[in-house]
Formats: structure tokens, C-alpha cells, sequence
């Protein structure tokens, strides 16, 4: 039975309880038992346009269920929009795929873009509401019961509240029928339509704007466009309703922008918001700190634009938002003929592996992450050479925890806090900007000569921590452009391979691989031992050397995440031990150099 017609058979309380994996007592503690105040913290927070917004957030237990209720109508969504063979191409807020790119995009370059906000959407969808969609809807057509439940999870104060995980998926199917008006009176005028939540936009290169949509009125204070008489009517009719502060007409010789992105041409970020997060980045970098903008109490319950200090997390998110829209357009389909720049290689990078040139954007970024992740961090960092060897890393260090106190914290038996950040980069967008997307020894070779040229322009911290990479000790990182190459260039002296570290420069130290006796070279994997790496899986015997599985060996990517994950309790990680040492001397040897305070297990992550 799918999950839409085990929801449609639901006509009790237990049947929607055995759906969403709760107990009915439980489901029942949380619907009739407790109140309002018990199931939600109320408080408020200031809009960009000035006044508040109230939020109501579900406790632990209650946003738990509204989780799983929210992904139940997912999947049933899903299940009605394949079997009536239909997307709904007009709702971008919320929905998987969809974004604020999605909703832009169709009204890039354009004569007119007219945008309307609805009142209070949220706050106008009520319990009625909802319990009435699921039971007249012809798509769900639920038990009274089943939709009674529905919307008791759903709503407060006879409300969808703000802070819900059910409030966006059911306000999409509430609002669908909308959509569907809309997106007809578009069509029959020549526009475009598409809704972000509560953000509706129209948009033509019609001569004239459709007056069916907006009219132009003569004021005082010059033209104001309003939202036309079948527009209206359409929206009254579903029962919502217009806020007439947020009505506005774009022109194609002014700045067009539509949640958020600017759609003159391609879709951008506006120049006030990227001129001002690089002017935050460079005093982060050259002070240690900056300041922004932000909407704040003024103490008599006004919330007033003021200058607050900024913090790195938030400097992140600006930087990842300019990212994501600059990575969004190199994606899109180039032109016929088109071709990606390709950075000119360099004496002593890696050969045969062109880079794609990073713009003037993406350096910034890069620039902040190489402070925000490595220079200024509030943790010792470790990087390795991919996410096979962060897990062994992990796994040794939680197996000889009590020998290493500068990598781990026995918190009590069987919970082991890590203290270094390990760092994860392989397939993220951090590891995009660093150069380090697929992991490597070149890459890695990339990143020591990156970071010797960029902190040469940052103010060191009051308190730093060391940053340290480990590598294989074998013939892959004395080639040209690896690490121990790389660290040659930085210092201008070989590296030794039997020493247990080497400070690179400022906190980046180089922590390859020890030998073992009679070796002339060694990777992380010898130093498992041979039960563990002579286990077997489907007949297969694990190969070192591969990356990718074959008929009779699998490879490192396996051996990590079937062997090493699924059995670390049982393994022996005794010939971690000389490794583990040579990271924790590295990290002692930055310390006694710069002796700021060094981290302690209270503020282990």
C-alpha cells in the first residue's frame, strides 16, 4: 500500500500515529494533553521592512512530529502529481529542486516585472482551512478524522504558525489552486507568473503591462502601480490577501530584482550587497573583526537599523549566498561554442590537471575561508587526504583516546569528544572554492602554497591553533606540485621525511606518514593490521591502490565505510600510535611557540 492510500484509510487517531512511526499514546500526550505554551516558544523577531515577526517554534517533541507529518504529505504529493502525470511549475518556496534561482530565472531580462505580497499568508490559512483542504481535496478526499488530526498538528491559535515544518508544505497545497488562477490570467496576457511563499511576480516584454494584472495611477508623488481589478478578485476569491506596502512595478531601465536576486540580465546580487560583505571581509582580515548592519531593540520596543559586531558564521553565509548565485550562472548551459576559462598552468603545480579559473568573487571567498577555517579557528585543524583517511583518523584517535589528551576527551566510557576539527571538504562547496573538490596530494600541494601567499596579509588572532596537514609518506607527495614539493617553495629547505613534522609556515605544519622499520615509504593504510586488511566483502580483498572496485578487490571508499566504520569497535589501532604522536607534537611545537591559550577539553567540539 503507498503512503497516499494508507493516509486516505487513516480515519482514527492510531491509523495516523502507525503512519507517522509514533505511539497513539504518545500522539495523543502531544494533541490533547498539553497546552499552547507547552507545545510552543513564542518570540519575536524585527522584518528588513521594519515592525516584527512573530514566531512560534514547536518544542523538540512536537517539531518531531511535524516533521514527520510534513514528509508524509511530501511523498503523497509526490504520488499524486506522478499519477496525474502534472508538476506544479508555479511554487519555488519550499519544495525540493525549487529555490529563489527558480523563481527568478523565467523573469531575467524583461520590460516590465510587477511584484505583490499577500498579507499574513501563514496567519490567513486557519484550522477550517486546512481540515477542510484535506477532506474536500479531490487528490487526498481524507476521513474527517484523519484530516482533524492533520490540522491539529498543524495549526496554533487557529493558525498556521511561522517555525512549523508543516506550515510551508501545507501553505503550497493550500495555495496551489491560486497559482493555478494566476498562472492562467498570466498566460492569457502574455506574462509570467511564479510565487515564492507569500511572493508573487509577474512579468512581460509586452509594450504595455496588461492592466487585467496592474494599473498605473496618477499621484501626488508620481505614478504607483496597483494590483488590477481580476488580479484582486482572483486573490480574494482563494481567500487571501494583498499587502498594498509591498506593490511595486520594476522597469527595464531601473534595477529589477525578484526575491532578492537582481534579473536585469542574468540573475545577480545586487552591487550595494557584494560592495559591502568586501568591505567586511577585508577589516575581518587586516583587524580581526568587523561590523554590520542590523535591525536591533532600541530599548522602547523599536527595532532600529545599528552597526553590531559581525561574526564569521554570518560573513560565511553572505559569502556562500554571492557563491551560490555565481556558481548557479557558470552552470548554466554555456553558449554554442562556449568554454569555460581554464587557469594557465604554473611551474611546479600538478600536471595534466587544468584548473577552472576562479573569479575575482570566488578569490574573496577563498581568501575568507583560508582565515575563517584554517588561520583564525578555534580548534587545532586537520586536514588528510580524503574522506577515506578522515575516517581512519577519526576511529584511531576515539580507539587511543586516553593516550592522547590533546586530540580527545574521555567525557565518561563509551563517549569520546574529538578536539581537533577534522576537516571535511571532499564534494563541498568550501572544498570547490580551496581547490581541494576531489582531495590529493595535488591539491594539498595547491593549498600550502595558497596559504603562505594569503597570511602574509592577515592579523593573527589573540589565540591561534595549529593547522596541520597529513600525508602519505610515499612517491605521490615529493612529485612535482605535491606537498612535500610545495613545503620545499614555502621554506626554501627539503623536507625531512623521518622527521616527525614540519612547520610550513605561520600554524601550517606537515605531518607525513611515519615509516615503518626497513620501509622507504608508507601510506596511512599500513598501518592497519593485516586481519583487518585481509577482510573480505562478496568475495572481493581490498587493493589500496584502487579508487574504484573491480571484479575480485574493492577499494579504499569501501574498505572505509564497510570495514573500518561498520567494525571500529573491534579493530586494532595500535600502529596509529607513531602517527597520532607526530599530529600531537606538531600541535605541542605551536604552542610552545605561541603560548596564547591553548584548547583545553571544555571546548571540545
Amino acid at each position: 500500500m503507498t503512503q497516499l492510500a494508507a493516509l486516505k484509510a487513516a480515519s482514527s487517531l492510531h491509523g495516523i500515529a502507525h503512519l507517522l512511526g509514533f505511539k497513539p499514546a504518545a500522539l495523543a500526550y502531544i494533541l490533547y494533553k498539553l497546552n499552547d505554551s507547552q507545545r510552543y516558544k513564542q518570540f519575536e523577531i524585527p522584518k528588513r521592512s521594519g515592525g516584527k515577526r512573530t514566531i512560534k517554534a514547536p518544542t523538540a517533541e512536537l517539531k518531531l512530529l511535524q516533521r514527520k507529518m510534513a514528509s508524509l504529505l511530501e511523498n503523497c504529493i509526490s504520488e499524486i502529481n506522478v499519477a496525474n502525470k502534472r508538476a506544479d511549475l508555479f511554487a519555488h518556496g519550499f519544495k525540493k529542486g525549487r529555490s529563489i534561482f527558480s523563481n527568478a530565472r523565467p523573469h531575467r531580462n524583461r520590460q516590465w516585472v510587477f511584484n505583490i505580497d499577500l498579507e499574513n499568508f501563514f496567519g490567513s490559512i486557519n484550522f477550517g482551512r486546512v481540515r477542510g483542504f484535506f477532506l474536500k481535496d479531490r487528490d487526498f478526499a481524507l476521513h474527517q478524522g484523519a484530516a482533524t488530526i492533520i490540522a491539529q498538528v498543524a495549526c496554533v491559535d487557529n493558525a498556521l504558525p511561522q517555525g512549523s515544518p508543516c506550515s510551508p508544505i501545507i501553505s503550497n497545497l493550500i495555495g496551489h489552486l491560486l497559482d493555478v488562477h494566476l498562472a492562467k490570467l498570466a498566460a492569457s496576457c502574455g506574462c509570467h507568473y511564479s510565487r515564492y511563499a507569500d511572493d508573487l511576480t509577474f512579468s512581460t516584454n509586452a509594450p504595455q503591462f496588461p492592466s487585467r494584472i496592474a494599473t498605473r495611477t496618477r499621484g501626488a508623488a508620481g505614478d504607483e502601480w496597483m494590483p488590477g481589478a481580476e488580479l484582486h478578485r482572483i486573490i480574494q476569491h482563494a481567500r487571501f490577501a494583498i499587502n498594498p506596502q509591498k506593490t511595486r512595478m520594476q522597469f527595464k531601465d531601473s534595477r529589477q530584482d525578484v526575491t532578492g536576486l537582481v534579473v536585469n540580465k542574468k540573475l545577480n546580487v545586487k552591487t550595494e550587497y557584494r560592495r559591502s560583505v568586501r568591505a567586511m571581509v577585508h577589516r575581518l582580515l587586516t583587524h580581526g573583526h568587523f561590523e554590520r548592519t542590523k535591525r536591533v531593540d532600541d530599548g522602547a520596543g523599536n527595532h532600529v537599523l545599528d552597526a553590531v559586531k559581525g561574526t564569521t558564521a554570518e560573513l560565511h553565509g553572505m559569502l556562500g549566498f554571492i557563491d551560490s548565485v555565481e556558481h548557479y550562472n557558470r552552470n548554466l548551459v554555456l553558449p554554442k561554442g562556449g568554454k569555460p576559462k581554464v587557469e594557465k598552468k604554473k611551474k611546479g603545480t600538478e600536471p595534466n590537471k587544468p584548473r577552472v579559473a576562479l573569479t575575482g568573487k570566488e578569490v574573496l571567498y577563498r581568501r575568507f575561508l583560508l582565515y575563517k577555517e584554517f588561520f583564525a579557528t578555534s580548534n587545532p585543524v586537520l586536514i588528510c587526504e580524503g574522506e577515506t583517511d578522515n575516517i581512519y583518523l577519526v576511529h584511531a584517535i576515539r580507539s587511543l583516546a586516553t593516550h592522547f589528551p590533546l586530540l580527545a576527551t574521555v567525557v565518561k566510557p563509551g563517549e569520546i569528544k574529538i578536539i581537533p576539527r577534522i576537516f571535511k571538504y571532499v564534494e563541498t562547496s568550501t572544498g570547490r572554492i580551496l581547490g581541494l573538490g576531489s582531495g590529493g596530494t595535488g591539491d594539498l600541494g595547491n593549498l600550502i602554497r595558497q596559504y603562505d601567499k594569503e597570511i602574509k596579509r592577515f592579523v593573527r588572532p589573540a589565540t591561534q591553533h595549529p593547522f596541520i596537514l597529513v600525508v602519505d609518506n610515499d612517491a605521490g607527495a615529493v612529485g612535482a606540485g605535491r606537498p612535500l614539493q610545495a613545503s620545499k617553495q614555502v621554506t626554501g629547505l627539503d623536507v625531512n621525511r623521518h622527521a616527525p613534522f614540519t612547520n610550513v609556515c605561520g600554524n601550517l605544519y606537515l605531518v607525513p606518514t611515519p615509516f615503518l622499520a626497513g620501509a622507504a615509504q608508507s601510506m596511512i593504510e599500513d598501518f592497519f593490521t593485516k586481519e583487518t586488511l585481509d577482510e573480505t566483502i562478496d568475495g572481493k580483498s581490498f587493493c589500496a591502490s584502487n579508487k574504484q572496485d573491480s571484479a575480485k578487490q574493492y577499494g579504499k571508499k569501501v574498505f572505509a565505510h564497510k570495514v573500518v566504520k561498520v567494525k571500529a569497535d573491534t579493530i586494532d589501532f595500535k600502529g596509529f600510535f607513531k602517527l597520532l604522536e607526530n599530529i600531537t607534537l606538531a600541535i605541542e611545537d605551536f604552542y610552545k611557540k605561541h603560548p596564547s591559550a591553548p584548547i583545553t577539553s571544555a571546548q571540545a567540539i
